[in-house]
């Protein structure tokens, strides 16, 4: 019997720590979040295409958007089909990650 009031105490004392710790955390800004949504749709959108076809300057110049907090200025250039194509992708899945269509990094400026 005391050592299941002493499980309930524990698990309580528990409870108690990690909702203090989560109301500590401050919110995401809307920006913050936009970016770990993105992020989370090219890994997946990587993961399910692979890298085949994609330059190395397409993948560095992405890596470098998200390393930014997605906040540099779009110069991602698809040139290949396969490029083209991973950056439709993107594009529908920040639309749908809430994200307005001109969010991801795709621009050729050349």
């Amino acid at each position: 019997m005391r050592v299941l009031a002493a499980v309930v105490l524990a698990c309580s004392i528990a409870g108690g720590l990690s909702s203090a710790l989560a109301q500590s955390t401050p919110p995401k800004s809307w920006p913050e979040v936009k970016c770990e949504r993105y992020e989370k749709a090219w890994i997946e959108a990587l993961a399910r295409r692979g890298r085949q076809g994609l330059s190395p300057e397409f993948i560095e110049r992405h890596e470098a958007f998200l390393a930014s907090g997605c906040t540099t200025q779009a110069d991602v250039c698809p040139r290949s089909a396969e490029e083209l194509g991973l950056a439709n992708i993107m594009v529908v899945a920040a639309m749908n990650a809430g994200t307005a269509s001109t969010f991801p990094p795709f621009a050729c400026r050349e």
